[in-house]
Order: structure tokens, then C-alpha cells, then sequence
């Protein structure tokens, strides 16, 4: 059923979010010929930045997000429909970790904020979890980096997405791992940032 709703919700609304946001897609022939499962991990700018990932390719991906947003009937059908995976920040976030690992065990795709939330402050990223890396070393899945910069605005001139080359976790060094991710989006944040200059 998720499936079915994934789809359709993309195929109705991605022409309206590509002609609304405008957004600049850059580096996107690295996921052409990727197999799953694979874990996308970017930056978190805003409650929007999933989409920019779910239009660039034809994968199904499962993203992790907030429970808050199952709690509200008015936004709770969508995020079920689409196959989401309530995460309790403020509390036991195993639950939904074991779900996304079913989920990759499976052949899936994973959609992840190695952040756990949006940033709302100056710095360019907030500390890193481990949850990305951690899950890829367990299941062996891919892992796509990806960045975002600009405003989220109509016809936005600096709205712009860069996906980095995917790894694997190798040797099961996770700060290794997790530094590399860091590092990787860092530097596609600064790339990006360059062009809107």
C-alpha cells in the first residue's frame, strides 16, 4: 500500500514542486545505476528537503520523520501513506531504527538527517549522529550523500541540490565513516554556496 501511495503522491506532486521551487539539481547521473539498498543522508535545512531527493530518482525511499507528525490526524495519513517511519526524538528511537533496518535488510531505501533535526542556527551543520553510518554497516547499504543550500520561495533563484559519490562503510569504522559524510556534505554546501555568490 505504501508502494501505491508513494508513487502516486510523487507523480501528481513533483511537476508542481519542480515548477513552484524551481529547484537546481546537480550530480544527479551518480544514482542512475545504483542498487539497493541504499541510505540517502543530507543536510536539513528544511521541512521540505525530502522532496528534492524523492524527485531526483526513481527509488522508493523511506524516510525516517518526526512522530509529531503522526500525532495530528490532519497530517498523520499522509506520512502513513507514504510509507514514513515515526521517530521519537525525545525518547526511544530504537523502535524506528529497527524498523529502517527491516526496511534495508529488505532491499529498501532509507531517507535519513544524520543532523536528527532541522538547523535553525548560524552554523553551516549541527553535530553528526551515527544512525546513517550505523545502519549502513549493518546491512551493508550504500550510502548517498547529498547537500542542499538556499531559500525555499517561489521560482527560487537559489534553491540548489548536489548529490556526492556513494560509499560503503568499510572496516566498520563509524567515526571514520561518519566524518567522511560530514566532510562530504560540508563540501558540497560550500560548492553550492559558491554559485549562488
Amino acid at each position: 500500500m505504501k508502494n501505491i501511495g508513494y508513487k502516486f503522491f510523487r507523480f501528481i506532486l513533483k511537476p508542481i514542486y519542480k515548477f513552484y521551487y524551481n529547484p537546481k539539481i546537480y550530480n544527479k547521473e551518480v544514482l542512475k545505476d545504483l542498487e539497493s539498498p541504499l541510505i540517502f543522508a543530507g543536510n536539513h535545512i528544511h521541512v521540505m528537503d525530502q522532496n528534492n531527493v524523492i524527485i531526483s530518482t526513481k527509488h522508493i525511499i523511506t524516510y525516517m520523520a518526526k512522530k509529531e507528525y503522526f500525532d495530528s490526524a490532519k497530517t498523520r495519513w499522509f506520512f502513513k501513506m507514504v510509507g514514513c517511519i515515526p521517530v521519537d526524538r525525545q525518547g526511544d528511537t530504537a523502535p524506528a531504527t529497527n524498523k529502517a533496518l527491516e526496511v534495508l535488510k529488505h532491499n529498501g531505501n532509507i531517507g535519513i538527517f544524520p543532523e536528527g533535526t532541522r538547523n535553525k542556527t548560524k552554523e553551516k551543520l549541527l553535530p553528526f549522529k551515527f544512525g546513517a553510518v550505523s545502519m549502513a554497516n549493518k546491512t551493508n547499504a550504500t550510502i548517498v550523500p547529498y547537500a542542499i543550500v538556499g531559500k525555499y520561495e517561489f521560482r527560487s533563484k537559489t534553491l540548489k541540490v548536489k548529490f556526492g559519490t556513494p560509499f560503503k562503510v568499510e572496516n566498520k569504522d563509524l567515526e571514520k565513516a561518519n566524518t567522511h559524510l560530514r566532510d562530504t556534505i560540508s563540501n558540497m554546501i560550500d560548492e553550492l554556496n559558491e554559485m549562488n555568490k
